[in-house]
């Protein structure tokens, strides 16, 4: 079990609507209906820090406690080709998805397989640690075993597993039948 501390994904600055979740005024409001409706009295004559306003929305600062690490693997540039295999799989499969992953490309390096989310976009810097908390929840202490990992493609409707697997179910494609009668 580790924790993943890293920055959220940003989104700009944001209303109080969607930042806080501050119901819209009716819809003859003078001045706009995505606003708060009173900020605060008269006097004293400043705006309490308990008030919703505009601002920054993500790039926050945040830990993710005890995901569960379910393997760790060599990455591409160690020459390794089956890392992404399990017992159930026909073929010998790496972990890189057919086409690479978006916004990020072929996983080269070593990599962790962790349980859920991981903050932030592709190639932000993560800070794993050893889990402060102890560990109680009996799935931290079973041993998982992994059925299947999926590496179709992630871009459109990833249907095949491996480029063999892709060109055995497809067979010759018409582009390259047609340069090869030429």
């Amino acid at each position: 079990m580790v924790d993943t501390v890293a920055i959220t994904r940003g989104h700009g600055t944001t209303g109080v609507v969607k930042r806080f979740g501050v119901t819209r005024l009716p819809r003859k409001s003078h001045r706009g209906l995505r606003h708060v409706a009173c900020i605060g009295a008269w006097h004293p004559a400043a705006v309490k820090w308990t008030v919703a306003r505009v601002g920054n929305q993500g790039y926050f600062h945040r830990t993710h406690l005890n995901q569960k690490v379910y393997r760790v693997g060599a990455g591409a540039i160690h020459g390794t080709k089956n890392n992404a295999s399990t017992e159930q799989d026909p073929d010998i499969k790496n972990i890189t998805p057919v086409g690479g992953f978006p916004h990020y490309g072929i996983v080269n390096e070593d990599f962790l397989l962790l349980r859920g989310a991981v903050m932030g976009p592709r190639k932000r810097q993560i800070t794993i640690r050893k889990t402060l908390l102890a560990q109680t929840k009996s799935f931290a202490t079973a041993k998982m075993d992994i059925k299947f990992i999926d590496t179709a493609s992630k871009i459109g409707h990833g249907k095949f597993q491996t480029l063999a697997e892709k060109n055995k179910f497809l067979g010759p494609l018409a582009s390259k039948a047609g340069k090869e009668d030429k």
